[in-house]
């Protein structure tokens, strides 16, 4: 079925939907995105992507040509437009058509460029008997160098990972820092349980601060689990008694196995299903 894309200021058919091949998002991989879930009409926390979205075009000096109140309206009409109550949304903002050369000042016309569709990101039986994942040799960017807040156009660091978990026969991988602590998978936040206290990497430690993650931490506190932000290295990850991953497309998707080690009994755990049925409470409220 043909898509309807919101391109800029209006909805166009997909294959009048186009930019430049000077576009500085397609050249270099300059520009910011965010990625929506709609469940039964209603886009989970729109505002929170919105502000991250801000927030990531301001760290590198991109000026978003549209309010955020425009970009609410226009995400919401995509939805409608493709006919999704339930559905993901990948929105999207380029730094425009420029020259060939690096300098992002020589470049116009910001595009915005939104993407209504279906998702399946695993297979049900990876949510009912959870998953296997592997580390990953190569390493998140250090934030000094680039800072993993910032969702950008430019995922290479993330797809090489991905590929390393592709050829373990593995749908996902695991990150670690500069400093061999764990950061997140390459699409997904990692939590994991121990002694009953629920863990997850802090900020500092190169990760992406998910929306999904955030919400999370928060079903947590109101279920009355001590969850905490902390450092962690594999073998605390090995040791756990349940690891889980978040994410906008993945929601909540238990891992029953790292590097070939057995996380706790093989299966997903209590305090992992207590979340899992939490969070879709949630996004169905």
């Amino acid at each position: 079925m043909a898509r309807t894309i919101f391109m800029n200021d209006r909805l166009v058919p997909e294959e009048e939907a186009r930019v430049s091949v000077f576009d500085h998002g397609l050249l270099y991989g300059d520009g910011v995105f965010e990625g929506l879930r709609s469940y039964s009409g209603h886009v989970f926390r729109l505002d929170a992507h919105l502000d991250r979205l801000w927030d990531s075009a301001r760290a590198i000096c991109l000026e978003i040509p549209l309010t955020k109140e425009a970009m609410a309206q226009a995400v919401i009409d995509t939805l409608a437009a493709n006919s999704l109550t339930d559905g993901y949304i990948r929105l999207i903002v380029t730094r425009g058509g420029g020259t060939l050369g690096l300098d992002p000042n020589r470049c116009s016309n910001p595009q915005v460029i939104i993407i209504a569709d279906t998702i399946s990101l695993y297979p049900r039986e990876f949510y009912e008997q959870g998953l296997r994942i592997v580390t990953a040799a190569t390493q998140r960017i250090q934030s000094a160098a680039l800072s993993p807040r910032i969702k950008s156009l430019n995922y290479l660091n993330n797809i090489m990972a991905k590929l390393e978990g592709l050829q373990a026969s593995c749908v996902e991988a695991l990150m670690l820092n500069h400093k061999g602590e764990v950061a997140e998978c390459t699409g997904d936040n990692i939590f994991v349980v121990r002694s009953g206290r629920l863990l997850t990497p802090p900020p500092d430690a190169g990760i992406l601060e998910g929306i999904t993650r955030n919400a999370v931490m928060e079903l947590a506190e109101t279920d009355g689990i001590d969850c905490r932000e902390a450092t962690l290295t594999r073998h605390d990850l090995y040791t756990a008694d349940e690891c889980f991953l978040t994410g906008t497309a993945a929601e909540v998707i238990p891992v029953v196995e790292i590097d070939g080690r057995t996380i706790g009994h093989g299966n997903p755990g209590p305090i992992t299903r207590r979340l899992t049925d939490a969070f879709h409470a949630l996004v169905r409220a």
